[in-house]
């Protein structure tokens, strides 16, 4: 199952596979929606849903640019650059492409649209 999803900031647009689980189809059939994700250690952007998601949280040691997971069962956060962790993520999706992902998420909070494609 290679399901697609666009992810819009601003004038940039950047298709993403989901994960094949159950946490990425809950997540899916959330769509579309426009958040404000908030910044957080100049690496990541995060957006706490009000309501939990299924989780099976594991650690990859490695975040890659690109990545987009669950932290908890409530935390959606995409990343948009590549270190090492020690936290655990629910894996959600990937960026196809990630070429003008730091700059399209700039500085600060930003406004993200998740649709299907």
């Amino acid at each position: 199952m290679n399901v697609k999803i666009r992810i819009k900031i601003g004038s940039s647009v950047f298709n993403t596979t989901l994960s094949n689980n159950a946490t990425a189809t809950e997540f899916k059939a959330m769509l579309p929606m426009t958040i404000n994700m908030s910044d957080l250690n100049r690496n990541e952007k995060f957006y706490d849903f009000a309501n939990a998601l299924t989780t099976n949280a594991s650690n990859s040691s490695i975040i890659q640019t690109g990545d987009l997971m669950l932290y908890g069962n409530r935390t959606l956060v995409l990343f948009y650059k590549t270190f090492s962790t020690l936290y655990s993520y629910t894996r959600l999706g990937r960026i196809d492409d990630t070429t003008r992902l730091t700059e399209a998420l700039g500085n600060g909070d930003v406004s993200i649209t998740f649709e299907l494609q």
